[in-house]
């Protein structure tokens, strides 16, 4: 953190959160490193109007008719939860676009600002701002809580001929009952948000004091653990359905055509995996990071797999009316809830936060999208399948453990180096003044030869000088060559699209197949 002349606090925003420790958790989009020793302040012109905002009449028509629209949808006749639901995202979705080019001077003006390195000018760009959509967010939900429940109201309090049944004399005295309310779901929806909640705090604390990575690694994990309660409450499922080929080898006798998976019991495992999902999905959004629109971009294409999953388990039974329905259709139902709004306030921030950036992410966005994430997993019943929607993060996170477990020397920042006479991305690199030895040797040159990393060797010792940094950006500039800092971001989207239509498939398709059924 610096304070400049004047009294105005610049906080460091370089693309690692940790200060002594050089454990790289790319941050939230931030490609810069704060401001300059000596700077005297943030340019005037930044802090008047750090986004543009469109103010042409076709602008305001088309907010208008979307929020017309939204209203509609909300107070739909039917007091269908799911067209309240897609109302609420569509406003948040306005609310979200109108607020970013509004509060971004005041972000800037109070320090939430950094410099763009992927740019030859440096400029100074608000940052910050996915606390801006997770406001949104939460206050979105939090409306849309009686919309959700609407049909037990009506149905038992609204003076529509129930209520003599619901209330009777010998509950008169205790107030109203309502022996119908869905109370489990109610608490599900509440500790999601209090979740959610916490991670914005978490988020912002970060933003602001710069926390070292290892007294934040397990603050997820807190987080996450008023919903762990409610599901070992509501449900306490801790088993497992093993493929029967897989079973077969252990148990010879099992008969062939049983249409019951086996199953196992994890007990406390379970729990602890849901944990470690709590813990994975928000750092693994703020390690694969560090260029215009990848933090927002990645979070919207897995929101919307997600969303997509969801919907053939909602489609069949709940829209094309076909009976018995799934047994998942409401937790999938209860995913969608989630993962609308978060659509909604994720593309209106990578309206910004596309190249050339307006506007910074930060850690913020990252924590809560990742939380997002997890809590629909586990309340859905899918972690599993949204396993397979981030196997671009965990395949980044294993690259990446040499430099993040210190058997590789990890610098303070691994974001792409620009080349200022080309305006291309090039891989970032780490520097070794004393020559690998060993273990270290051994994985350098392996990996090396596997074309996984870019080596620099003395050229009369042969002694390795320096790497490119073990990320899957400085990866895929690596084998592409140097690129803009948009087309980088095009493609490593690219990728995740793929790897979540990969995974959408294989779950509906390979996954019933292996299991003998459609597994949850």
């Amino acid at each position: 953190m610096l304070i400049a002349p004047g009294g105005w606090i610049f906080r460091s925003v370089g693309a690692e959160s940790s200060m002594s420790a050089p454990i790289p958790i790319e941050n939230g989009g931030d490609t810069g490193n704060g401001l300059p020793s000596g700077s005297s302040g943030v340019d005037k012109s930044v802090q008047r109007e750090a986004v543009p905002s469109s103010s042409s009449m076709k602008s305001k028509m088309g907010t208008l008719f979307l929020v017309g629209i939204s209203f509609a949808l909300i107070f739909n006749s039917e007091y269908d939860p799911l067209l309240a639901c897609i109302g609420f995202s569509v406003l948040a979705y306005v609310i979200t676009t109108v607020l970013i080019p509004a509060l971004s001077p005041d972000f800037v003006r109070v320090g939430f600002v950094g410099r763009d390195l992927g740019k030859k000018n440096r400029p100074l760009i608000p940052e910050t701002m996915g606390a801006v959509c997770a406001v949104v967010y939460l206050i979105t939900l939090f409306f849309f809580i009686p919309f959700l429940f609407a049909k037990f109201f009506v149905t038992e309090t609204s003076g529509s001929g129930n209520r003599e049944h619901v209330l009777d004399t010998a509950t008169l005295h205790k107030g109203r009952s309502l022996r119908m309310f869905p109370h489990s779901k109610l608490a599900e929806f509440l500790a999601a948000l209090l979740s959610s909640f916490s991670m914005l705090v978490l988020g912002v604390a970060d933003d602001l004091f710069d926390i070292r990575w290892r007294n934040k690694l397990l603050l997820p994990a807190i987080a996450v653990l008023p919903l762990i309660f409610v599901y070992y409450v509501d449900f306490g499922v801790t088993f497992v359905a093993v493929p029967p080929v897989i079973w077969k080898l252990f148990n010879p006798e099992m008969v062939s055509n049983s249409a019951v998976p086996p199953v196992v019991d994890l007990g406390v495992f379970y729990y602890i995996y849901m944990l470690a999902m709590a813990i994975f999905c928000p750092n693994s959004i703020n390690i694969l990071a560090g260029i215009n629109g990848l933090e927002a971009g990645q979070s919207l294409i897995i929101a919307i797999s997600l969303l997509l999953n969801d919907a053939m388990y909602i489609i069949p039974g709940r829209i094309l009316g076909l009976h018995p329905p799934h047994p998942a259709t409401e937790a999938h139902l209860l995913s969608t809830y989630f993962v609308l709004p978060l659509i909604a306030v994720t593309a209106a921030l990578l309206k910004y936060n596309w190249y050339p950036a307006r506007v910074f992410v930060g850690d913020t966005y990252c924590y809560f999208a990742g939380m997002v994430f997890a809590q629909v997993g586990i309340l859905g019943h899918f972690s599993k399948t949204l396993l397979l929607f981030l196997i671009p993060q965990i395949v980044n996170f294993i690259y990446s453990a040499p430099q993040l477990f210190k058997l590789v020397d990890c610098p303070r920042h691994r974001l792409p180096k620009l080349n200022t006479e080309t305006g291309l991305l090039e891989p970032s690199r780490v520097y070794f003044d004393i020559p690998p030895k060993g273990a270290e040797l051994l994985l350098l040159t392996s990996l090396g030869k596997l074309k996984l990393l870019d080596l620099e060797r003395d050229p009369e010792t042969r002694l390795i000088k320096s790497s490119s940094n073990f990320t899957i950006v400085n990866l895929v500039l690596t084998w592409a060559g140097p690129l803009r800092e948009d087309r980088l971001a095009i493609v490593i989207l690219g990728i995740q699209a793929g790897c979540c239509a990969v995974g959408l498939v294989a779950r509906h398709t390979i996954a019933p197949a292996l299991f003998g059924r459609d597994n949850l």
